[in-house]
C-alpha cells in the first residue's frame, strides 16, 4: 500500500516538471513519422496563445495537422538545389509552423506533425519550439552538451530519437 501511495504522488509531481515533448519520441531514419509534440502547460497560468516549431534543414517534408479553434501559419524557405520528393522536383521546404489560437494555463493539448525524417542518420534530431503566451514567450530550445542529462536543461528542446532504418523498410 505504501508503494502505491508514494507512485500515485509522483504521478502528481509530474506536471510541475513538464516540458514539451515529441510522441512518440523514436523513429527509424527516413521514414514518415507522425506524431505530436505536447505542451504540458502555459507560461505560468498565462494562457499559451500561439506555438511555433521551426523544422531542422535536413527535414525536407513536413505537413501540420489541422487544429479546431487554431490557426496555422506555414513559413517556407528555398532550398539551395532542387530535389526529387514524392515524385516531384521540390524546390523549398517548409521552415517553420505556427499554430496560433488559445490553450488555458492550466490544460494541455499536442500539436500533430507529419514529417519525412532525414536518412542515413541515427541519433538526436532536435526541433526548436517557442511556446507565445500573450506577451511572454518560452524558448525550448537548450540542446544537451555530449554526456550531459536532458532532465538538467530548464527549457530542453524536444527531440525525436533516430534509429537506424531496418534494411527494406524504408518508406
Amino acid at each position: 500500500m505504501k508503494c502505491q501511495m508514494i507512485a500515485a504522488l509522483a504521478m502528481f509531481t509530474v506536471p510541475a516538471h513538464a516540458h514539451i515533448v515529441f510522441w512518440p519520441a523514436e523513429a527509424p531514419a527516413g521514414s514518415y513519422y507522425a506524431g505530436e509534440f505536447r505542451v504540458g502547460h502555459g507560461c505560468g497560468e498565462t494562457a499559451t496563445t500561439a506555438v511555433r516549431v521551426t523544422i531542422p534543414d535536413d527535414v525536407l517534408i513536413a505537413r501540420p495537422r489541422p487544429k479546431p479553434g487554431w490557426t496555422i501559419e506555414i513559413q517556407r524557405a528555398p532550398l539551395p538545389a532542387p530535389v526529387m520528393s514524392e515524385g516531384r522536383e521540390q524546390h523549398d521546404r517548409v521552415a517553420a509552423i505556427t499554430w496560433r489560437g488559445r490553450l488555458p494555463g492550466d490544460q494541455f493539448d499536442g500539436f500533430g506533425l507529419m514529417l519525412k525524417l532525414p536518412a542515413g542518420r541515427a541519433g538526436p534530431l532536435y526541433l526548436l519550439v517557442r511556446q507565445i503566451c500573450g506577451k511572454d514567450s518560452v524558448e525550448w530550445t537548450e540542446i544537451p552538451a555530449a554526456g550531459q542529462n536532458r532532465g538538467a536543461l530548464k527549457h530542453p528542446a524536444p527531440v525525436i530519437d533516430l534509429k537506424p532504418a531496418e534494411s527494406g523498410h524504408m518508406h
